[in-house]
């Protein structure tokens, strides 16, 4: 990752987005990663996350702005701060957004990242082989994607 806070905002390739909050980028092609985008929005009732599908105009440049390859995502990515954390450390960084039992999750910090990307990796070259449908735009009962996704 390696680029300093912000620096998409100099980055022509990427479009103006708000980025006063979290953004999470996910591959909306993945049944699992739909799904924890889903997940996202319905336990974060104070609406902190922002989320943009992989596959988004915004979502692609930040991709190749941040060196991943954007037609085969390896990782979700939490742009926080103006700073991109991705595998593990992004998964951590987005229990530690949400309520309990979810922010629990952080406990997990105290397993060394190498061990933990192993597993996050793991689950991410499989992560397509998930039964259930892609990202829907369809939110979560009770929830309003005003200003919630970006793309």
């Amino acid at each position: 990752m390696g680029r300093g806070p912000y620096s998409y905002r100099e980055d022509p390739a990427v479009p103006a987005f708000p980025d006063d909050r979290p953004l999470v980028l996910f591959d909306g092609d993945c049944a699992l990663c739909s799904g924890s985008a889903r997940k996202i929005l319905k336990h974060d009732r104070a609406g902190r996350i922002r989320l943009a599908p992989t596959q988004s105009p915004l979502g692609r440049a930040l991709l190749v702005h941040y060196g991943v390859d954007p037609d085969d995502p390896y990782t979700m990515l939490l742009i926080q701060d103006g700073v991109a954390r991705e595998r593990s450390d992004g998964v951590l960084g987005i229990a530690a957004l949400l309520p309990p039992p979810y922010r629990l999750a952080v406990v997990g910090r105290i397993v060394p990242r190498t061990a933990r990307d192993t597993l996050y990796d793991f689950i991410a070259r499989r992560r397509r082989r998930f039964p259930g449908a892609a990202w829907c735009a369809m939110p979560p009962k009770g929830v309003d994607l005003t200003d919630r996704v970006l793309g």
